[in-house]
């Protein structure tokens, strides 16, 4: 299937938009009023110069058959990814605008889309962890890999005193010992190169004083984090799966180790988690063949977007790389055979109460597991007080929303798509509640981007 009969819709083109303001501003650049040049070619790249504030237009070159996703380049100043020229351009070129017709695209667009895919090639021949085959001493990583195990265990036994010392003193004196002591611990915890357990050792400092019922959630927390510590102490007498899980939620770095699952994996959705040191991408995807849900991740540093994008809505033909581990999901794209094109796949849904069961039954395999992937099947949403669920039509069932996801303008866009008839929506359950993403409408219908 060639690009030009592959267009993306609008929601499509703006769920790549990295925040907000760009994608207003992209939104404004949709229209043919800026854009002089443009065009697209059959292998999936779209070009285009459009009017700045400057002498010289912005040239700007989007490669959507890239197998990492679409990539983009352009002249403007913009350190986000996609700017909103690229953006508009995408929007203008899915609008089928004959501003973006079909043609041969000009030197400084193919040569930097030639460019950019011999190097992605490269990338992905030397392997899913992106190093080179071979090119490590295997004595010499397994003295690392044995200093490290030692480092991390002498953390975790410390961390071990800590919460002995916590609980003894009891509860109430985190209200009052102050975030300071937390990220001295987290600090600790750094570095005995355990990253995993600093981040749960600072979402503890975030519990005290953080409302009505906070020692019990701390309580709980403490729980889970003595849980992992003594997982780790005692990896040994672990199956080995759950040993692999261990080790991924203290930090220890993993990669994909296979076999591959070739399927047609649709992608039901895709969000940013920011701090202040890393943005990390989730995207989930759906294999149609296999019936397998599957979690790609990406990287990007603080302030700028991951490389890695694919619009929600749109299904590719792809291996995927699971990665170790007792009922992990995350995968590593591997190579791809098609370019993601829109498909009607639709991923079958289940009740409220079989989500809740779902999530019940992941934590067998992982305690620490905050949700589980779900798509849940003719659900309405209604209020609930002050509060809103997502309703069973054919049960009396509900799975109340989590505070998260009641604070965010997709809400509105579930309600509108739904207008008190039933609907698909998948999104992420945990303990907290249910958190939509994307929302398909009864009938036949594009899906509706929700985070």
């Amino acid at each position: 299937m060639t690009q030009q009969g592959a267009r993306w819709t609008a929601d499509q083109v703006l769920a790549l938009a990295p925040d907000t303001a760009s994608r207003k501003a992209g939104s404004k650049l949709g229209a043919a009023g800026p854009w002089s040049e443009g065009g697209s070619s059959d292998e999936g790249t779209v070009w285009g110069l459009c009017k700045g504030s400057g002498s010289k237009p912005y040239r700007t070159v989007v490669d959507i058959a890239d197998a990492s996703g679409p990539a983009y380049k352009c002249t403007c100043p913009s350190r986000k990814f996609p700017c909103k020229h690229a953006l508009g351009l995408l929007l203008l070129w899915a609008s089928g605008d004959a501003a973006v017709a079909s043609g041969t695209a000009p030197d400084w667009a193919e040569q930097w889309t030639e460019g950019r895919r011999k190097r992605s090639a490269e990338k992905r021949a030397a392997g899913a962890d992106g190093s080179p085959a071979g090119s490590a001493d295997p004595e010499a990583a397994r003295r690392r890999a044995e200093r490290r195990a030692e480092r991390i265990t002498a953390g975790a036994t410390e961390l071990e005193q800590r919460l002995t010392d916590l609980l003894r003193s009891g509860l109430a004196t985190a209200e009052h010992a102050g975030y300071g002591l937390w990220e001295e611990t987290a600090a600790r915890m750094v570095d005995a190169q355990a990253p995993g357990l600093a981040a749960r050792v600072r979402e503890l400092g975030a519990i005290p004083a953080s409302g009505p019922g906070w020692p019990v959630r701390l309580l709980e927390e403490c729980a889970l984090l003595h849980l992992l510590d003594q997982g780790w102490l005692r990896r040994d007498e672990l199956p080995e799966e759950l040993a692999a899980t261990v080790g991924s939620r203290v930090g220890l770095p993993t990669s994909a180790q296979g076999p591959p699952v070739r399927d047609r994996w649709l992608v039901l959705a895709q969000y940013d988690v920011a701090d202040a040191r890393l943005t990390t991408r989730r995207i989930w995807l759906y294999g149609s063949d296999s019936g397998r849900t599957a979690l790609l991740l990406s990287y990007g540093a603080a302030g700028r977007a991951p490389e890695l994008a694919l619009p929600v809505g749109l299904a590719l033909e792809a291996d995927l790389l699971p990665y170790p581990g007792a009922g992990q999901r995350r995968a590593a794209l591997g190579e791809q055979f098609a370019t993601a094109a829109p498909t009607a796949v639709r991923p079958p849904g289940v009740t409220t109460t079989r989500a809740a069961v779902a999530y019940g039954e992941a934590l067998r395999t992982d305690p620490w597991l905050t949700s589980v992937p779900v798509t849940l099947d003719r659900v309405i949403p209604t209020p609930d007080g002050d509060s809103w669920q997502l309703s069973d039509a054919d049960e009396d069932a509900a799975l109340p929303l989590t505070p998260a996801a009641r604070s965010r303008p997709g809400l509105w866009r579930l309600v509108a798509l739904s207008g008190g008839a039933p609907v698909k929506v998948f999104g992420e359950c945990g303990h907290q509640g249910f958190t939509p993403l994307t929302a398909w409408p009864a009938g036949e219908g594009i899906p509706i981007h929700l985070s």
